[in-house]
C-alpha cells in the first residue's frame, strides 16, 4: 500500500509540475520543471512496477535538481530550500524501510544498486544545505569610519537631554548626542518602564489603524499622540500620566488612515514661565483640526484660532468629511506653524488640495499659503475662494533651517497615481519632489523632482534630513532626501542642486493609450535600488509555489524600474511600499554617515477600463491593496504585493535589511538582512530572512542605533558602524514607530519606543510605550 500511494503521490507530483512546466516554458521560463516532471513520472511508473531503479531514476532528479540550483542561486539557503526542500523529503521516505524494503524484495538483484546512488546525492544536498546555511551571498560586510569629520555638529539648537521635535530638531536628523549607551553596555538595556493609552483597536476602525508616533521629550516630560488623536503627556523618569486631552474625533470609515505620528511643542517667549499657555502642544486631528493645548495640563488655549482650533477644511475645494487630515505633526519655525495633509489616495479625481499652509504660531492667523497647482500666489487665500483641487499634497514630515530661512517639503503624486493623462505644467513639475520655500512668505526658493510624470505612487515619503558635510570645497549646508524608489538625494540645501551626482537614465515606455512615460529618471550617485528581478528570484516555500510565481512573473508585464501599468498587469519594483517610507533614515552630523532600513516588496498593477469596474462596495474606495475606484477616471487600479498562492512574497528574500553609508562619497559600506519570521510564520521560529518594515532608526552619539519597524515584534540595538545587532528587546505589539532617546537629570538615558501595530502589514495590535535604560 505504501508504494502504491507513493506511485500516487508522484504522479500527482508530475502532472502538477508538468503543466505548470510546460506553461512557464511557453512563457520563455525555465524548463526545469519540465525535466522535473518526466523524473517524477518515470519514478512514479517504476514505483508501480516495484522497481528499484525507481531510486536511481529519483537520485538523478536529486543530482540534477542540485545542480541546477547551484548554478542559479548559488549557495543562498533561502534560496536552496524551496527548490530542493519537497524533493529531499521524498528521497529520504523513499530511503524508509516502507518503500525501499518492499522494492528490494520485489527487486532483490538491483535493490543495493538502486539505493545508493540515492543515499549518496541525499548526503551530497545534506552537505551543501549545511554549507549553505554558513553562508549569505547577499550580505555586504564592511564599516564605516569610525572617525568625527567635525567636532562642532550643528544639532538644530535643541538641548542634549531633550527631543523637541519628530527628528529631534526641525533638521530631522533623528541624532541623539546621548553617550552612555554604548555597543560595550548596550545588551545590559532593561525596561525602566511601560506605560498603555488606553487606545485600543475598534471594530469600527479603518484597516489602516496604526501607531506611528515619536514621543517629544522636554525637560521632564513626554508628549506623545495615539491613533484616534488622543495627546498625553508622561513623566520622563517613570511613565507615569500627567494629563491626557481627547479632541473627540468621531469615527468615519471614509479615512484612509487613522493615525498620528507625532505632535509639535513650541514655547512662547513672549508669555511668563508658569503662565497658561506658555507651552503648548499642538495637535493635528483625523478631521482636519489643528488644536493648541497648554502643555503643562493639556487645556485648550483660546487665543489660538477659532477658540483654540484651526479648521483645516477652510479653502478646500471639496468638503467630504475624511478626504482630508494631516497625519503628521506640523513644523514649527520662524514664529510660525505650517501644515500639509494626506488626502484618499485613488477614490476619486475629485481630491483637496495639497496647498501648504502657515499660521501665526501665537493668534493662527493665515500668514501664507503654497499651494503647487497655484504656486506663485502665496498672500493668504481671499475669503470665499478656493485652493487647487488634486494638487500635490504633503503628508509626510517638513524639515526647516531657521538660518537660511526655508521649509523643506517632501510632496506626493495627484491622485489617480497610476494615470497620468491630463495633468497641468504644475502638478508635472512639483509631483514627486522635495520643494524648499521662503520661510517667511512661501515662495518657492527650489524644487527637485525625483520621479518625472509619476505612474507608481512614489511620493516622496521621508522627512529630509539637514546636514553639514565636508566636500572638497569645503562644508556645504546639506539635505539628505530618502525615496520610494530606493535613492537617497544628498543636496546642497540651499540651492538644491547635488552633492552627489544625480544622473538621468533611460525608462521604460508604452503607457497606456492617451498617456505616456517619461523617457528618463533621475538616479542618485547614493542609491538602495535593487537590480531587475529574474525568473531565479522568483521564491516559496516549495517548488510548487515557486513555480507558480515564476508564471506569474512572466505572464506580468515587467521591463525594470518605472515599468508603466498596464491593463495586463505590470510588476512594480519596488513597490509603492517604498525601499524607504515615512521613517526614513538616521544621520550621524559628526561622522557624517546615514543608517537605514532598505526595504524591498514588489507590488502589482492592473488597470481596470471603467465599464469592467463592479459597483462601489465596502473596501473598494482605495487603498494599498486590492482595487483603488478612481471614480471619475477612466481606469480603476487593482493593486497590491507580489505574492505567491500561500500569500508570501514572490520575490526571493531578504525583504529587509539595515544599511549604512557615507555620505560623503556616497558609498554604501554595510548593508545585513534585518528582522526575523518569528511572528508571521506558522511556526515562532527567530529565522533571520530579512523582513520588511515600517518605521525608522535613531543613531546615537554612543555609536549605537535603534530600530523596530520589522514584521517581528522587536526593538533591536545595532553597531553603527558595522552594523552588527547587539541587542534585541521583546515587544508586547508591533513596533511601527520610530523610536527615541532622551537622559535624565541623573545622566540616566532612556530609549522609549512606541509599540502599537500596524494595520496594513498585520502587526499584533497593542498600545504601548516602553521605555529602556541601562541598570543603575
Amino acid at each position: 500500500m505504501a508504494i502504491t500511494l507513493t506511485a500516487l503521490l508522484f504522479l500527482i507530483i508530475a502532472a502538477a509540475l508538468g503543466a505548470g512546466g510546460v506553461w512557464l516554458a511557453i512563457l520563455g521560463g525555465s524548463w526545469y520543471y519540465v525535466i522535473a516532471a518526466l523524473a517524477f513520472l518515470v519514478t512514479s511508473i517504476l514505483l508501480f512496477r516495484r522497481r528499484s531503479s525507481a531510486l536511481l531514476v529519483y537520485a538523478l532528479l536529486v543530482i540534477g535538481t542540485l545542480g541546477w540550483a547551484i548554478w542559479e542561486i548559488r549557495f543562498d539557503w533561502w534560496q536552496l530550500a524551496p527548490r530542493g526542500g519537497v524533493i529531499i523529503l521524498l528521497a529520504l521516505w523513499l530511503l524508509t524501510p516502507w518503500v525501499r524494503g518492499r522494492l528490494t524484495r520485489a527487486d532483490a538483484e538491483t535493490a543495493s544498486l538502486g539505493a545508493a546512488p540515492l543515499w549518496l546525492a541525499v548526503l551530497v544536498a545534506l552537505g551543501v544545505a549545511g554549507y549553505s546555511m554558513t553562508q549569505d551571498p547577499l550580505d555586504l560586510p564592511g564599516q564605516l569610519s569610525r572617525e568625527a569629520v567635525t567636532t562642532t555638529p550643528d544639532l538644530g539648537g535643541v538641548p542634549n537631554d531633550d527631543w523637541h521635535f519628530y527628528g529631534r530638531s526641525l533638521y530631522g536628523q533623528r541624532y541623539s548626542p546621548l553617550k552612555q549607551i554604548t555597543p560595550d553596555n548596550v545588551g545590559k538595556l532593561q525596561v525602566a518602564w511601560t506605560y498603555q493609552t488606553g487606545d485600543v483597536r475598534r471594530s469600527t476602525d479603518v484597516p489602516e489603524t496604526t501607531y506611528q508616533v515619536t514621543p517629544l521629550k522636554v525637560r521632564d516630560t513626554l508628549y506623545i499622540c495615539t491613533p484616534h488623536n488622543f495627546v498625553i503627556a508622561l513623566d520622563a523618569a517613570s511613565g507615569k500620566e500627567k494629563w491626557r486631552f481627547d479632541p473627540q474625533v468621531k469615527d468615519n470609515d471614509d479615512r484612509q488612515h487613522q493615525t498620528c505620528r507625532g505632535v509639535s511643542y513650541y514655547a512662547d517667549a513672549t508669555v511668563a514661565a508658569g503662565q497658561p499657555c506658555a507651552e503648548r502642544v499642538y495637535m493635528p486631528t483625523a478631521d482636519a483640526r489643528l488644536i493648541a493645548l497648554d502643555a503643562a495640563n493639556g487645556q485648550v488655549c483660546p487665543a489660538f484660532g477659532d477658540k483654540g482650533t484651526i479648521h483645516l477644511e477652510t479653502g478646500m475645494p471639496y468638503n467630504p468629511a475624511g478626504y482630508y487630515y494631516s497625519t503628521s505633526p506640523p513644523v514649527i519655525a520662524a514664529g510660525k506653524i505650517i501644515v500639509g495633509g494626506a488626502v484618499n489616495d485613488n477614490y476619486s479625481i475629485h481630491e483637496q488640495s495639497g496647498v501648504i499652509r502657515a499660521f501665526d504660531i501665537n493668534t493662527g492667523a493665515l500668514v501664507w499659503n503654497w499651494d503647487s497647482g497655484n504656486p506663485d500666489v502665496t498672500t493668504p487665500l481671499p475669503e470665499g475662494q478656493k485652493y487647487t483641487a488634486n494638487s500635490p499634497n504633503s503628508w509626510s514630515i517638513s524639515s526647516a533651517d531657521e538660518k537660511l530661512g526655508l521649509i523643506y517639503v517632501p510632496l506626493g503624486n495627484q491622485t489617480p497615481d497610476q494615470l497620468g493623462a491630463g495633468r497641468s505644467a504644475n502638478v508635472e513639475k512639483f509631483s514627486s519632489s522635495i520643494v524648499a520655500l521662503d520661510l517667511n512668505t512661501g515662495q518657492m526658493r527650489w524644487v527637485r523632482q525625483t520621479v518625472h510624470h509619476d505612474l507608481w505612487d512614489m511620493d516622496v515619503p521621508s522627512q529630509p534630513s539637514l546636514v553639514d558635510i565636508n566636500t572638497a570645497s569645503g562644508p556645504v549646508p546639506a539635505l539628505v532626501g530618502p525615496t520610494k524608489q530606493g535613492d537617497i538625494y544628498v543636496l546642497d540645501r540651499r540651492s538644491g542642486e547635488p552633492i552627489i551626482p544625480v544622473e538621468e537614465v533611460p525608462a521604460p515606455g508604452g503607457a497606456i493609450e492617451g498617456d505616456h512615460t517619461s523617457p528618463t529618471q533621475p538616479v542618485s550617485g547614493l542609491t538602495f535600488m535593487p537590480r531587475p528581478l529574474q525568473g531565479k528570484d522568483m521564491w516559496g516555500v516549495t517548488l510548487f509555489d515557486q513555480l507558480a510565481c515564476r508564471i506569474n512573473f512572466l505572464k506580468l508585464r515587467y521591463e525594470g524600474r518605472y515599468t508603466p501599468p498596464s491593463l495586463q498587469g505590470s510588476l512594480i519594483y519596488p513597490g509603492n511600499f517604498g525601499v524607504f517610507n515615512w521613517g526614513g533614515v538616521a544621520v550621524d552630523p559628526e561622522r557624517q554617515v546615514m543608517f537605514g532600513m532598505p526595504t524591498y516588496l514588489a507590488f502589482t498593477s492592473r488597470l481596470v477600463p471603467r465599464a469592467d469596474v463592479p459597483a462601489p462596495g465596502a473596501g473598494t474606495k482605495g487603498s494599498e491593496q486590492g482595487l483603488n475606484r478612481n471614480e471619475g477616471a477612466p481606469y480603476a487600479v487593482v493593486m497590491g504585493p507580489f505574492v505567491s498562492p500561500l500569500g508570501l512574497p514572490c520575490q526571493t528574500p531578504p525583504w529587509g535589511y539595515v544599511a549604512g553609508a557615507d555620505l560623503r562619497t556616497g558609498k554604501i559600506a554595510w548593508k545585513h538582512r534585518n528582522g526575523t519570521v518569528y511572528d508571521s510564520s506558522p511556526l515562532p521560529l527567530p529565522l533571520k530572512v530579512g523582513v520588511p518594515g515600517l518605521g525608522g532608526p535613531i543613531i546615537t552619539a554612543g555609536g549605537v542605533a535603534f530600530l523596530g519597524a520589522t514584521v517581528d515584534n522587536y526593538l533591536r540595538a545595532y553597531d553603527v558602524t558595522t552594523g552588527k545587532q547587539l541587542w534585541e528587546g521583546r515587544l508586547p505589539a508591533g513596533g511601527q514607530s520610530t523610536p527615541m532617546s532622551y537622559a535624565l537629570g541623573d545622566g540616566r538615558q532612556f530609549v522609549v519606543i512606541v509599540a502599537g501595530g500596524h494595520g496594513s502589514i498585520n502587526t499584533k495590535a497593542g498600545d504601548y510605550v516602553i521605555a529602556y535604560t541601562l541598570p543603575k
